[in-house]
This record gives C-alpha cells, structure tokens and sequence, in this order.
C-alpha cells in the first residue's frame, strides 16, 4: 500500500515536512509506502471552471497538477500538509487541491484521507475543516486522531518540542494504518460498498 502526502508549505523543510516526516516513520514502520510530494512553492493556478477536464481526463492546465493526478489514482491514501494562513489553509495547496479533486478521473471512494495543520498560535481548527473538506465529498474516510491533526510553532524544533503535537501526529498515522488495513480487508471479505451517484440537482426545483 502507498500513502501520498502532499507538503503545502512554501518550505520544503519546514513544520509541516516535519509533521508528514513524522506521519511518514510510522506509515513505513508498518509497510505502507509513502511518498511526500511538494506543492507550497509551486506556481500554482486556481481552476478556472472550464471544465475540460471532464473531456480529457485531466486539467488544462499542464503542471503539478496533473502530475500528482496518475499517482493518486494508485495511492491508497493521502495526507495533505498545510500552514496557517489568516485562518485559511495556504491559498496555493487550495487552488491545488480544488484542481486535482476536480479534474482527476479516477475513483477517490474508500481511499483514506488525512489533512496535516501547522500554525504558530490560531486558526488551526479552521485549517482543519477546510481541509477535510476534500475527502467528505469524495467518499474518502477521514482519518482521526485523538485532538486535530496540528502542531504548533514556527520552524521544525518548535514543532519537535510540540509533545502533544508530535504523539497527535503518530496517532494519526497509527489509525491511518488501520482504516488502510481494514478497508483492504473489508474489500476482500465484503467487497466495494455499491454507492449511487446519479443524482445532481441546484435546490431551484
């Protein structure tokens, strides 16, 4: 099994790849392949709505994007990273997100979806929510821990020191492995819950 995590700090080396390190050390102790993907310090364009993706497969615009699209397809999961910005996620992994979600043509149902926040002091349960807005609509279980998955500070020590932060995170990836385990599990003795999708209405009638 594999397990994306998308870094959406500008700083590649930052709190937020401290936290998704972290996550990673106990996804690989238990054989789960992770790959971190950076995003924050890319140039990055929000989508536009045109909607050519639904004839290709893919975004029209041809960038990180679309690269990260064929590699979710195969993941089994994903945690997404991302600093506290006025009490928003990073308006970069935003657009990103908004973009992959939208444009990728494959089946996100059933796989595991994690999101990451890293803020100095405030804004981070909001952070949260956003986030995880991505995987409620897509089908995706949505990974707990035992407090929201952030930690606190503004460079990696701060965030080492950050004791509740640190086991918050280990935590997550703790039950990640388990939801990943069982759902592989469940799809084997149960099979694929047969979910509908038929319906799409605007609440005029």
């Amino acid at each position: 099994m594999k397990v994306l995590l998308i870094n959406g700090s500008p700083d590649d080396k930052g709190c937020i790849h401290t936290a998704l390190t972290l996550a990673a050390e106990v996804l690989n102790a238990n054989g789960i392949e992770t790959e971190e993907i950076q995003v924050g310090n890319k140039d990055v364009r929000g989508c536009i709505g045109c909607r050519r993706c639904h004839e290709t497969g893919k975004c029209v615009f041809n960038d990180i994007v679309n690269e990260t699209a064929p590699k979710l397809a195969e993941a089994d999961g994903i945690v997404v990273g991302t600093p506290v910005y006025y009490g928003n996620p990073n308006g970069t992994v935003l657009s990103f997100l908004q973009r992959l979600f939208f444009s990728c043509d494959c089946d996100l149902h059933m796989k595991v979806g994690a999101s990451v926040v890293s803020c100095r002091r405030g804004g981070n349960s909001a952070t949260f929510e956003a986030m995880n807005q991505f995987f409620g609509i897509s089908g995706m279980p949505i990974v707990p821990s035992t407090y929201w998955n952030d930690v606190h500070g503004y460079n990696e020590a701060d965030v080492l020191a950050d004791a509740e932060g640190v086991e918050t995170i280990r935590n997550m990836a703790t039950n990640m492995v388990f939801l990943l385990q069982s759902i592989r599990l469940g799809k084997e003795q149960i099979g694929k819950p047969d979910v509908q999708h038929t319906q799409f209405t605007n609440f005029i009638r």
